[in-house]
């Protein structure tokens, strides 16, 4: 080995190998002729700073100025994007060539890879803040939930987990206008996130869900006249309106029993909101759906 290829070598240990025991290193191997590469490069520059703080670095390397190392990596086209951690490559990023699919596979990585950073340390914090407002919130103290994920989203403005937390207790708290404003404003990659999908349907579900005045005399009503489906609608949604998610799933399940195809399926599409917004891995909502299922296929 030539002692430009030792200081090569040593370099490369210094600026990405040594880096990569506590970090995500994306390694860009790049050459200053290569057109791509340089269509690609403030992408890598845009992602490296959008996850700095989740434990995300950059390394270029000049294939031209440093041949061994590529040849050591057998780098036989550029651009070429690697992934390492604890001196391992962990991922070919390649072929990835926007930002939703950067974002895509980094964040698959993120969460199997032990990465020290200071989002990480951050989010353990939250979690357990987060539980607390979601254990308020299911207990059906909107306006207390509504204070603790304010505080939270001053603290963790763009943590999906809490736009949700927030955007729940806007909706338990009837300020629908509030959420719909904030839904408007979240950036594309938090719009689509599971969490904040509960949230919209949460907002979808309050907006159909009317308040009664007398639940009881429509539930009479109702009994009197079962086949009057629209009227068991109502009294569905007054249900939920009053926090009785028990009574609304079996006023829905009554009228998807009498006729599934009611309204164009208006019953069945309220009680998946429903279940969205208990969450799909509440065991509420598995012993509904099982109820369903044998509605629909028993």
């Amino acid at each position: 080995m030539s002692p430009a290829e030792k200081e090569a070598v040593e370099a490369f240990r210094r600026d990405v190998v040594e880096p990569s025991m506590t970090s995500l290193v994306l390694i860009d191997f790049w050459a200053e002729w290569c057109g791509p590469c340089k269509a690609l490069s403030p992408l890598l520059d845009k992602i490296a700073a959008a996850y700095a703080d989740k434990g995300v670095v950059l390394a270029k390397i000049d294939t031209d100025k440093n041949q061994f190392i590529a040849a050591q990596f057998q780098i036989r086209s550029i651009p070429t994007v690697y992934a390492m951690f604890q001196g391992q490559l962990v991922a070919d990023l390649t072929n990835a060539r926007t930002e939703s699919q950067l974002r895509a596979l980094l964040d698959q990585l993120l969460k199997q890879l032990p990465i020290q950073s200071s989002a990480a340390d951050a989010e353990a914090e939250l979690e357990p803040l987060i539980a607390m407002g979601e254990q308020v919130l299911g207990e059906g103290d909107g306006e207390r939930a509504l204070g603790i994920f304010t505080q939270l989203a001053e603290m963790a403005p763009e943590n999906v987990a809490v736009l949700s937390g927030l955007l729940r207790a806007l909706v338990a708290t009837q300020q629908f206008d509030d959420a719909e404003a904030l839904l408007a404003d979240l950036p594309e990659e938090a719009a689509g996130a599971p969490e904040i999908e509960r949230a919209r349907s949460a907002l979808a579900l309050a907006r159909t869900a009317r308040p009664v005045d007398d639940l009881s005399a429509l539930a009479a009503e109702v009994a009197a006249n079962p086949d009057d489906l629209d009227k068991r609608f109502e009294l569905a949604g007054g249900q939920m309106a009053a926090g009785d998610r028990d009574a609304a799933a079996e006023t829905l399940l009554g009228i998807v029993a009498a006729d599934r195809e009611w309204n164009e399926g208006a019953a069945r599409q309220q009680l998946l909101k429903l279940f969205e917004v208990v969450g799909l891995e509440d065991p509420w909502v598995s012993q509904q759906r099982r109820k369903l299922s044998a509605i629909l296929f028993g």
